[in-house]
């Protein structure tokens, strides 16, 4: 599943639980004009024990909801943040000699980015580091034409990255690539 799609997935889930939070607590407090509290929504046995229990059950509905709601507020708000750790800054490496190499996190990603789009069956590549700067993770997505040969762009990413490793002095601890390819007639 791309990060889109699964962006667009746990969206959908935290809008849903943050519906029925809401729904729940507009209920438990007689706030919907078109509700009928009276309205039997279980059966007679139950509503007769939810009775009998009646300020706790009120209280426990309105935290149940409250709960719900939260927990979907949290995961809407983490799910539309972008990617968390990402690496800011500079990378600084030491030389044989006196003196030190400062390369920009950024530079170095957009470098990385227009080396894979280099590449006739690249359409876009969108890179992204994360973790620590002497063994960073790297986060790749590409957009592939629909002729795109996959051993062609599998061997062209393989000598980026290692390009990449070279240029930065530092190894990825971690190689993540997703490549998406565009419709039509492959």
């Amino acid at each position: 599943m791309s990060d889109a799609a699964h962006r667009l997935l746990w969206t959908i889930v935290a809008l849903l639980l943050v519906a029925g939070g809401t729904a729940a607590l507009a209920v438990s407090f007689d706030l919907l004009p078109f509700g009928d509290p009276r309205a039997m929504v279980l059966d007679g046995g139950l509503l007769q024990r939810w009775r009998l229990a009646a300020p706790w059950t009120t209280l426990a509905a309105a935290v149940a909801g409250v709960l719900l709601a939260l927990a979907g507020q949290r995961l809407l708000a983490r799910e539309l943040r972008g990617p968390t750790g990402v690496l800011r800054g500079t990378l600084s490496r030491t030389g044989h000699g006196p003196g030190r190499t400062r390369l920009a996190a950024e530079v170095l990603a957009h470098a990385l980015e227009r080396d894979l789009a280099g590449d006739p069956g690249v359409r876009q590549a969108r890179v992204v580091l994360t973790g620590a700067p002497p063994r960073p993770d790297v986060w790749i997505r590409m957009d592939l034409t629909a002729d795109a040969p996959t051993a062609g762009v599998r061997e062209h990413v393989r000598a980026a990255v290692l390009r990449f490793a070279a240029t930065a002095g530092c190894q990825p601890a971690h190689l993540d690539v997703t490549a998406r390819i565009e419709p039509g007639r492959p």
